[in-house]
């Protein structure tokens, strides 16, 4: 039998708290039978969702949290007043080793401030990055950083680009994935400063398969399996997947509802069309990992719904499964020596 997985799960979080999280959570026990989900906030609100559902209570267990820290609070002080809310609770469980991880669509700011300050990073990590994967016409691909490190340095690149292909490979099964960094150009001569120190950087390193500079243009693709950039660039890449793909679907929704004709036409192609953009939905593939730490941390959209919050409670057992933080510490530390 496989070993469970304890995932620390921030109620409160997000848009859709607590509904949206309560109902991803179940979805979740359904579906992964070494999950053990512990689900944190106020427990009145919380048991209230809870009655709406069947499940197996042996796993799931109740924490209370009497506090929630807002979107719009300076993450630093929340995360040293606010003890008792349901991020730093999150937080906690994963440093005492309570949990595996932790998934939140709460505060990207005190996700990003507790996971350093609470969880802590791995030995010989220097910053912490995001890393969601977005789709491509070959499958996915890993953006890393999108948006822990807005000032980044070479050396901050190049184990982005190491910690990404552990990632690539071990949860997503690519061997050997194609890192590239995102530059206005193919040619190794161009680029803004950082670009320019971060390419002789990476490659020379032997920890990648490294294939140059990747063009934004190019990113759908799936030229690449690691897409290496600051988190300025990157944040800028993952908005604009995510405003071009909900602005595509809705043309095409529009379109096919036209008049009668593309109505018809709309339903035999249903199934197909349905296939097609379940693809670019971006909730499809979890959340984004903030990777490098002494535990997972998972941050999901504010807006998310039950069906991304399933998918990255799933995407944490997958993480823990293949022990990715101790083959990314085994990366760093050889870099090291």
């Amino acid at each position: 039998m496989s070993e469970t997985v304890k995932v620390a799960l921030d109620a409160m979080g997000g848009d859709n708290a607590p509904t949206e999280i309560v109902k991803g959570a179940i979805i979740a026990l359904e579906k992964q039978s070494n999950l053990h989900v512990y689900l944190v906030g106020r427990e009145e609100e919380i048991s209230e969702e809870l009655k709406k559902y069947t499940y197996d209570k042996d796993r799931l267990t109740l924490v209370n949290a009497t506090e929630v820290i807002e979107t719009a609070e300076p993450p630093v002080m929340a995360i040293r007043k606010k003890k008792d809310s349901s991020i730093v609770k999150c937080m906690n469980l994963v440093k005492d080793k309570t949990c595996d991880a932790l998934v939140s669509a709460g505060s990207s700011g005190a996700i990003l401030v507790g996971g350093q300050v609470i969880v802590g990073r791995i030995k010989g990590v220097e910053r912490p990055p995001l890393a969601p994967l977005i789709p491509t016409s070959k499958g996915v691909s890993l953006l890393i950083d999108c948006g822990a490190n807005v000032d980044s340095r070479a050396s901050f690149l190049v184990q982005f680009a190491k910690m990404g292909s552990v990632y690539m490979e071990n949860t997503v099964g690519i061997p050997n994935p194609k890192v590239a960094i995102v530059n206005v150009g193919a040619e190794e001569e161009k680029g803004n400063s950082l670009v320019k120190e971060t390419f002789p950087l990476l490659k020379n390193c032997p920890d990648i398969n490294f294939i140059g500079s990747i063009e934004a243009r190019d990113i759908p693709y799936g030229y690449a399996d690691v897409i290496v950039c600051d988190a300025f660039v990157g944040n800028a890449i993952l908005k604009t997947i995510e405003g071009v793909g909900g602005l595509l679907i809705g043309e095409i929704k529009g379109a096919l509802k036209k008049n009668l004709k593309t109505k018809i036409g709309a339903l035999l192609i249903k199934s197909s069309l349905k296939d097609t953009m379940k693809k670019f939905d971006l909730s499809e593939y979890g959340g984004a990992p903030l990777l490098g730490l002494n535990g997972l941390v998972v941050k999901t959209h504010g807006s998310s719904t039950a069906i991304e919050i399933s998918n990255t409670l799933l995407q944490c057992v997958t993480f823990k499964e293949q022990d990715i933080n101790e083959k990314i510490r085994k990366i760093i530390s050889n870099t090291d020596n």
